[in-house]
């Protein structure tokens, strides 16, 4: 291998050995065109604002959070602790409640018909959910005037008023048992005792369950 001489000024020279690649860096890139800049952040802020005024303003006198959604479960065993707000209620949930599917949408009840209930505990809750937002809901007549079957009272309109918060906002139940006093029981007995006479138990079984067998082999045989 021939070696290579890189001339960086008039008095200085470097030299190169082995077959490399010589020294390219380029430090002269105009990276001030490419940095991306937030100046427009407060004029954002202002226009979001807006933007939910006057969304507030169309929508009313609906809620401003939109569908009342149902509380499920995360998938997988991993994540299935957490409660969440999920995309609509089954068609069985809105049976129990008294919903008609076609009414559920026009009183602002989201409806996925294609989630299934697996447990009677998801069906109570969010059985209980869509009861607690027909009690508390206020249904406008189509028409002024003209109210029919299922519009609420003339009184109860005109006292409506839009709701601005969280609508039933999904709560996260407990995931342990509360914290109590250790009992003088619990005190005199040793957990790690009682593993280790289970590990023993499980470990054992099958030598066990070879001896009972092979002595009542012996008894029948002495029997003949």
């Amino acid at each position: 291998m021939s070696q290579a001489s890189l001339s960086l000024s008039p008095s200085t020279t470097m030299v190169l050995k082995h077959n490399n690649q010589l020294p390219n860096q380029h430090f002269r890139k105009q990276w001030d065109r490419r940095v991306k800049t937030w100046f427009d952040q407060a004029g954002r802020k202002k226009s979001r604002r807006i933007a939910r005024v006057q969304k507030a303003g169309r929508i009313a006198p609906r809620p401003i959070d939109g569908l009342l959604r149902p509380a499920v479960r995360c998938p997988t065993v991993r994540y299935n602790m957490k409660l969440r707000s999920g995309r609509g209620f089954t068609l069985e949930e809105l049976k129990e409640a008294g919903v008609r599917r076609k009414e559920a949408r026009s009183i602002g009840i989201a409806v996925d018909h294609r989630r299934r209930n697996k447990s009677n505990e998801s069906l109570e809750l969010n059985v209980q959910r869509l009861k607690a937002y027909k009690a508390k809901l206020i249904v406008f007549p189509r028409k002024a005037g003209k109210a029919k079957k299922g519009d609420s009272e003339a009184a109860e309109v005109a006292s409506a008023v839009q709701f601005r918060g969280a609508l039933f906002p999904v709560e996260q139940s407990p995931a342990g048992p509360e914290a109590r006093a250790i009992t003088a029981e619990e005190k005199k007995t040793s957990s790690y005792m009682k593993l280790r006479y289970a590990r023993s138990a499980a470990r054992t079984l099958g030598a066990r369950e070879k001896r009972i067998r092979d002595k009542a082999e012996e008894e029948a045989s002495k029997k003949k």
